[in-house]
């Protein structure tokens, strides 16, 4: 049996890795400054995260959410510390996908409604609805447009009140940091606007922090530099550091009922020793800080290469925006410096998504490597 060919793949096979590091089998060193997508948070093999998972393994790995679980408890009040959303309740799944679908499923239930409003550029997962929510046709199959989204232009107010005037619509999605769109952040009046309309017309928002959360931006989450409350927060990626795990964060106001959300896998043994560990880590270590410190370190040095158009992001974040398509410059930087990078939607911009536990000298490798391969590439 082949495997269903849907991925383009780099000639390389990462056979170890070690905190910022990937190696091949020929031992070949590459650095990360991808993380496979803004998943691997505290660096890849991090010794208390193995140990956890390794002891949490040979006692018990899975039982469904039909029996106790303390270790799902044991989490959510240490997310809540770290976070500081003591208001919110934890549903927990296995993806970022999941947990932006059952979000959804929550505005639906609670409002009554059925619309959707969400942004140009957005990317909010493959799921149904969460789908249906994502700018890009391509991916989305004829039986995801029985979903009904409005897409507004990122910053529009007046097109997402008037999409509310019109009704039917149980939420706003968003993004506060978009990922795969090219790093693109709303202003703190406009998430407060949002959140002010969503009250006029009963609508739930929900602040898409699967990419952005768990101490990426250097905040806990993202949406806490512009002062405001989701009713539901979607995380993934950076919270199982590689484990796959997901969650929504749901306000206090929005009451449970038994059957109204479930799942097989979510909020397994496993996961929650995973996740955990992620949490000790960015916290005993303060990863937070050091992702808001080593950003700006960052971005002082690309602030020194001509060819730069801007800087986006925040924290572990950014975008390194050019005038000119990066494709080539990526491929340039993996093949011949070994460093992984990220693309976007938008063509000429290179995503970096980092472990909270990069150092200067990984960024001074990235700047002396980027500037070889603009020299090189006559920009």
């Amino acid at each position: 049996m082949g495997l269903f060919n849907v991925y383009p793949l780099f000639d390389i096979t990462p056979v170890r890795a070690q905190d910022v590091y990937l190696y091949d089998a020929n031992d070949t060193e590459y650095l990360d400054l991808y993380g496979g997508h803004a998943v691997i948070s505290i660096g890849h093999s991090q010794p208390l995260y193995v140990e956890r998972l390794t002891q949490q393994l040979q006692k018990i790995a899975f039982y469904s959410n039909s029996i106790q679980n303390p270790l799902q408890e044991e989490m959510a009040s240490k997310l809540a510390k770290l976070s500081g959303c003591y208001d919110y309740d934890l549903f927990l799944c296995n993806s970022g996908a999941e947990a932006n679908e059952n979000a959804l499923k929550v505005a639906s239930f609670v409002t009554g409604k059925h619309k959707v409003i969400a942004f140009k550029n957005s990317f909010h997962g493959r799921t149904s609805a969460a789908v249906a929510a994502t700018d890009n046709q391509k991916i989305i199959a004829p039986i995801n447009a029985q979903q009904e989204v409005i897409f507004c232009e990122l910053g529009d107010i007046k097109a997402v009140e008037q999409a509310l005037i019109a009704g039917g619509v149980c939420a706003i999605i968003i993004e506060t940091i978009q990922g795969v769109g090219g790093l693109d952040e709303a202003t703190t009046q406009f998430f407060h606007q949002l959140y002010s309309l969503s009250r006029k017309h009963n609508c739930l928002v929900i602040a898409d922090e699967v990419q952005s959360g768990f101490g990426r931006t250097g905040d806990f989450f993202a949406f806490q530099k512009h002062e405001w409350t989701p009713d539901l927060i979607p995380i993934a990626k950076g919270m199982g550091n590689g484990f796959p795990v997901g969650g929504v964060l749901i306000h206090h106001d929005i009451k449970a009922s038994y059957g109204m959300l479930g799942t097989t896998f979510g909020g397994n043994h496993l996961a929650c020793a995973a996740v955990t560990a992620v949490l000790d880590v960015i916290e005993h270590n303060d990863l937070m800080k050091v992702a808001s410190d080593i950003s700006a370190y960052f971005i002082r040095q690309l602030r020194d290469i001509p060819q730069l158009r801007q800087i986006k992001g925040r924290g572990l974040m950014l975008g390194i925006e050019f005038d000119f398509p990066i494709a080539d410059l990526r491929k340039e930087l993996i093949t011949k410096h070994h460093i992984f990078t990220g693309n976007s939607k938008n063509p000429n911009l290179i995503r970096i998504l980092p472990s909270l536990t990069l150092q200067r000298h990984h960024v001074d490798t990235f700047i002396i490597a980027l500037k070889q391969a603009l020299k090189n590439s006559n920009k």
